[in-house]
């Protein structure tokens, strides 16, 4: 019984998404049932990001995003579109740290060579985070009507990329207001 619990444990943990949703707002008095179709603003890139390896990860983004605003009843459309989605991508170099502190019941060194301990921040890794920031736009009042963003830690493989997405993208959509109709 005790390995079935931690087996169901470790399951669950790996299972979970460390997305975070950062904010989600919409702009009082839409009407999200009168939008029937969707499209997207060009993503423009600078810096290291215009990268082949960059706009795959967008496409696959607008991919994930259409998905799920097809499930919410809105069609793809590149001919005057009810909504136009914008998306905003923030990616930052970030280090993992833990503190090594001088705890006031342990013995203190005092030896040759006048060795002290001090307090300090030590580098224990470094990882990418992505902060994603998808703005609705009603495309003929040209207004934002609803906008949401998300952050979370880009995985080193490839591999897992598409799922991190994924989630991403649930977690950006759960407050969303036609999902409630």
């Amino acid at each position: 019984m005790q390995r079935y619990s931690v087996f169901l444990f470790i399951l669950l943990l790996t299972g979970c998404s460390s997305a975070k949703l950062l904010k989600t707002e919409k702009a009082e008095g839409t009407d999200f049932s009168s939008y029937k179709t969707f499209d997207f603003y060009k993503v423009e890139a600078s810096g290291d990001t215009v990268s082949q390896k960059f706009n795959e990860s967008v496409e696959k983004l607008e991919n994930a995003i259409a998905i799920k605003l097809q499930k919410f009843g809105y069609l793809l459309s590149k001919t005057n579109p009810d909504l136009l989605i914008n998306i905003g991508v923030v990616i930052s170099d970030e280090v993992q740290t833990r503190q090594t502190d001088i705890r006031t019941d342990a013995p203190r060194y005092i030896g040759q060579r006048r060795y002290s301990w001090k307090s300090q921040e030590v580098e224990v890794g470094r990882y990418r985070e992505g902060t994603v920031t998808v703005d609705l736009v009603d495309r003929k009042q040209n207004k934002l009507v609803w906008q949401a963003a998300v952050r979370d830690i880009i995985p080193k493989k490839d591999s897992k990329l598409e799922k991190t997405i994924n989630n991403g993208v649930d977690k950006l959509f759960s407050g969303y207001p036609a999902a409630a109709d």
